[in-house]
């Protein structure tokens, strides 16, 4: 295993950039992992996410997409139909609540247009700040924030960048020692990290290139 030879501090400009560098020659095609191909259908794409894997989710949407194709649709459907083409994804009811009333206040607040800006996604039912970064930076190629998912939480913590489990301080944490134009990038890089290598339960740290930079690894390179 080729690993990455340093000794360096959690959270310095060094560390960080050389955990970028890394990332990137592991995984140049890392991108959002939710078909989509226009910005309702990444909106819809990402409520339907929680809670549920990128994989499932799009099993779904390929037929989900042909069915509700406009913000009307989605407005006008029944919560029982609705729920039932969305039933695969898990916690249904309440996602179909929200994607039924986010796109009724799409209609009547933003003329019909997925919304542009971070207070404009906020104010749709059932996104937070995770969901309104991935839709603005992926569908509009807008950076206002850092996507935290459960991956890009669980990799932060254990490289030394937060000690915080709140998705909105780890992002307010990572927002500050990581450089803006790689925010986007990132967050993708960590969570094909995060699927491949860190998992959750048992990550494999043997294999993994960045051990010499993590803290929370038995290979460590302590100073």
């Amino acid at each position: 295993m080729e690993v990455v030879e340093t000794r360096l501090e959690p959270g310095t400009p060094a560390q960080v950039r050389q955990i970028i560098a890394e990332l990137r020659r592991l995984y140049p095609d890392a991108r959002c992992s939710l078909n989509y191909s226009n910005p309702l259908e990444l909106l819809v794409a990402t409520q339907l996410s929680a809670q549920c894997t990128d994989e499932r989710v799009n099993k779904v949407t390929a037929t989900l997409f042909q069915k509700y194709r406009t913000v009307e649709d989605y407005a006008t459907a029944s919560q029982e139909e609705l729920e039932q083409d969305i039933r695969p994804t898990g916690f249904y009811r309440n996602k179909a609540k929200n994607i039924r009333a986010a796109c009724q206040r799409i209609i009547t607040e933003f003329g019909g247009e997925v919304p542009r800006t971070m207070s404009g996604l906020l104010s749709l039912a059932g996104v937070a700040r995770k969901t309104a970064n991935v839709v603005l930076g992926n569908a509009f190629g807008i950076v206002e924030g850092f996507v935290v998912d459960t991956h890009v939480g669980r990799i932060s913590r254990r490289l030394g960048w937060t000690t915080n489990t709140d998705p909105v301080k780890v992002e307010r944490e990572l927002m500050q020692i990581i450089p803006q134009q790689d925010w986007l990038d990132l967050s993708h890089l960590l969570i094909f990290h995060g699927r491949a290598i860190c998992e959750a339960r048992k990550p494999h740290c043997e294999q993994c290139t960045l051990a010499p930079l993590c803290p929370s690894s038995p290979y460590h390179q302590g100073t």
